[in-house]
């Protein structure tokens, strides 16, 4: 398993917030990666899902689809509070 992106510098693409649910796709600089982050604010979860090239718009608009199908390139977070 790669290192989460998160912990790359990024930069960010594109970013949606629906239903207190934050989405963003983003890019790492260093390896060219892509991954949609989720931050569900009610719940202070936060997840990654490694985004392929040719479906990374697709990671970023079905998060939840894609990760029912895939596993997290980081485990379930608890945000600080």
């Amino acid at each position: 398993m790669q290192p989460t992106i998160l912990a790359q510098p990024t930069r960010e693409l594109a970013h949606r917030v629906s239903d207190g649910v934050e989405v963003t796709l983003l890019w790492s600089e260093r390896d060219g990666r892509l991954a949609v982050t989720v931050f569900d604010g009610a719940t202070g979860e936060l997840f990654e899902l490694e985004a392929p090239r040719e479906r990374a718009l697709d990671v970023f608009h079905h998060p939840f689809f894609y990760m029912a199908f895939t596993a997290p390139t980081s485990p379930r977070l608890k945000a600080p509070v």
